[in-house]
């Protein structure tokens, strides 16, 4: 009760009309004691006209002032029941009508008069001082309704009245919280759309070209039949489109994946040994083919807290993109080590390196520098790494310098 009741009293605009009808009280109170002291004066007044009007009589008959002054001020009770009988005699009672007295009359239609303007001042300043504050309410329940119509319809420009204190201008900000919740699961189901439509438009876009090669591919197996060089030769060909279309999808499901936060890290303690070690497993033998060196420097008693599967993930992707652009003879340098507050691991090459125009956009999708259009790649290696990195809490940046080589550095926190 206590807490409603002080709730009740923070509203301003509540306090002031409880203010105005302590002030209206005290008005009355104070009119009160006036017409009170009125009251009493017009009776003396009433009464002092009545005893002149009698003690001119008796003068006039002749009675001796001494003993009219005597009559007025002694209370003498002895008598008190002959002088009502006389009174009675003369028609004068208390059951008689005002009307035929006239000082009595004119007396009370005075204090009625008085009564009643009183009444009605002190009611017409209750009722305006009500009206006005019911007008002040009404504003606002029509200026929040207004607000909470156009967050209905999706506008959230303004916001509710939340200047003052009370239970009203409490409900006002839980409804504000409520609105700015709705607005932003708004935004966030506008940007999953947004996504999910240039994700449908990078697949379709990406997948044009394998399609029309295999398509291409098709048709010429089908007009030579009769050619078995040409017959392996297209069907390599398709094996290696199928196998780019494959790739292309799984990284494009991958990173979706990342993106939409449907991922969750499972992380646990791991020596970076044996993660960078199973992260090259399938690289090592394209290394050999290509005539590249994949070179490991860090301390095998180091480890990392991390998911190791998608960890993996992104470091073979850096190791990708590092044989993609360096040339035989070339070597890639995975190295390790761990700082106070984090865990470092380096992936460098001595290849062509990356332009400065370039630099700030290789972590966009599907993003080729016109340099490397003849290397092998879909564009999506970095971008998945990048995802996998920062979505368990780490940083990836990149140095590198044209014609010279590139470094790659993962951060983790320990």
């Amino acid at each position: 009760m206590n807490m409603t009741c002080h709730a009740f009293l923070q509203d301003k605009q509540i306090r002031k009309y409880l203010l105005f009808l302590l002030s209206c009280a005290l008005l009355l109170i104070h009119m009160a004691l006036l017409f009170s002291m009125w009251l009493t004066r017009a009776a003396g007044d009433l009464l002092l006209t009545h005893d002149k009007a009698v003690i001119s009589s008796l003068l006039a008959q002749g009675i001796p002032e001494h003993t009219i002054a005597e009559a007025l001020t002694s209370a003498d009770t002895d008598h008190v029941q002959a002088a009502a009988d006389l009174l009675a005699r003369l028609g004068i009672s208390r059951t008689k009508d005002a009307s035929f007295w006239p000082p009595l009359h004119h007396y009370g239609n005075a204090a009625l008069f008085s009564a009643l303007s009183a009444v009605l001042l002190l009611s017409l300043l209750i009722l305006a001082g009500t009206l006005v504050f019911l007008h002040k309410r009404a504003s606002l329940y029509e200026q929040a309704l207004k607000i909470v119509d156009d967050y209905q319809n999706g506008d959230y420009s303004r916001r509710l009245p939340q200047t003052e204190e009370g239970s009203l201008y409490h409900l006002f900000a839980s409804v504000d919280r409520l609105a700015t919740m709705q607005q932003a699961q708004r935004e966030n189901e506008r940007r999953s759309a947004i996504f999910l439509r240039n994700t449908i438009s990078d697949i379709s876009h990406q997948l044009k070209t394998p399609l029309a090669a295999l398509s291409m591919y098709q048709e010429i197996m089908e007009n030579e039949p009769d050619k078995p060089d040409v017959i392996r030769k297209f069907t390599a060909k398709t094996g290696t489109a199928l196998r780019r279309m494959e790739e292309l999808i799984q990284s494009m499901l991958k990173i979706t994946r990342l993106d939409t936060g449907s991922i969750v890290f499972e992380k646990k303690l791991c020596p970076l040994t044996e993660l960078v070690s199973h992260a090259l497993s399938e690289l090592t033998t394209r290394a050999e083919q290509e005539q590249k060196e994949i070179l490991l420097n860090g301390s095998p008693d180091d480890t990392l807290l991390c998911d190791p599967a998608w960890t993996m993930e992104a470091i073979g992707n850096l190791v990708k993109n590092a044989l993609d652009h360096t040339s035989a003879g070339g070597i890639i340098r995975i190295e390790w080590d761990k700082a106070p507050a984090a865990v470092r691991i380096r992936v460098s090459d001595d290849g062509n390196g990356i332009l400065p125009e370039d630099i700030h956009h290789i972590f966009k999708r599907f993003y080729r520098s016109r340099k490397s259009l003849d290397t092998q790649g879909i564009g999506l290696g970095l971008p998945l790494a990048k995802s996998i990195v920062e979505g368990q809490g780490g940083t990836i940046s990149v140095h590198s310098t044209p014609h010279v080589g590139t470094t790659f550095l993962l951060l983790f926190n320990r």
